[in-house]
């Protein structure tokens, strides 16, 4: 029996508009381009490819240009999801990225250094590094 697993979230900034960052975000084609080695879509269920192994999840929330949210469909526990809010800055006018995600106590590190190298891998596509 796994223990529960717990919220984190990171932040990012990205220098780009939410519009282009919604679309790396939420398409397959932009999904695929950094989250994964491959992206498919039939109807809400995406399919994510690493390394010839296959994930599914389903895209449960969708504001556009503001967030989106994917839940996992192998996992049991609705916080099994991961999502990623745009926020941009009144002031400044700075595009910030928050991931949102789930892990078990002792591999929080291990996802939040799995998210860096992520989010570094769309700042460098987005050349916002």
């Amino acid at each position: 029996m796994s223990s529960p697993k717990e919220r984190f979230e990171i932040e990012y900034i990205i220098k780009t508009s939410p519009s282009i960052l919604f679309t790396r975000l939420s398409s397959p084609s932009g999904l695929s381009e950094w989250f994964a080695d491959d992206v498919n879509l039939k109807g809400k269920i995406y399919t994510f490819v690493w390394d010839g192994a296959e994930q599914q999840a389903e895209q449960t929330l969708r504001k556009e240009n503001k967030m989106v949210r994917y839940h996992w469909l192998e996992e049991e526990d609705e916080k099994s999801f991961f999502e990623f809010r745009i926020n941009v800055d009144d002031l400044t006018g700075e595009t910030a990225l928050l991931v949102i995600d789930h892990a078990e106590p002792d591999e929080i590190d291990d996802a939040t250094e799995l998210w860096n190298q992520q989010i570094e891998e769309l700042k460098h596509g987005l050349g916002s590094v």
